[in-house]
């Protein structure tokens, strides 16, 4: 799935607004370019009235993610939520459309890989996320200190 221009400003905008710098853990444009011409990478995008689809001239993306679809599982590699619109419930629409959309395609489990104490892992908790694996000491942030990482995965329902 290629993006539009429009669509993959939105989402460097949407990334950049939400991921904390010191964690390291935004892309840039040309890796999440990249990563969309991987085959089975898709990716949706929300609005703040929690409109799934492509950004408007007028309105401004609030998040989005993007997943990668291999046989039966999916990664999920990246969700965002630009900080003004969170506590909204857009991330819980998002990955609802996520499930929704893995479940049409006969996706079985949904894995991601977070940092350890990521704020998201209540998100992910409410969806059946588990963890079934740990790298200590994986991530290294801008500030120099070694974060682990936590990889979970659930059930797609």
């Amino acid at each position: 799935m290629t993006p539009t221009r429009a669509e993959l400003d939105a989402m460097m905008q949407v990334m950049l607004a939400a991921f904390d710098p010191i964690y390291g853990e935004a892309w840039n444009q040309q890796q999440l370019a990249s990563a969309l011409l991987v085959p089975g990478t898709h990716f949706a995008m929300i609005d703040a009235a929690g409109v799934i689809g492509p950004p408007s001239p007028n309105v401004a993306a609030a998040g989005f993610y993007l997943a990668r679809n291999m046989f039966e599982e999916e990664e999920l590699l990246l969700i965002a939520v630009d900080p003004q619109y969170r506590r909204m419930g857009l991330a819980s629409r998002l990955m609802d459309h996520l499930f929704a959309c893995a479940r049409d395609r006969g996706t079985e489990r949904i894995f991601l890989e977070m940092r350890e104490n990521n704020d998201a892992c209540h998100l992910y908790n409410c969806y059946g996320f588990e963890q079934v694996g740990f790298r200590k000491d994986y991530y290294r942030g801008a500030d120099g200190i070694l974060r682990s990482a936590c990889t979970m995965s659930a059930a797609v329902r």
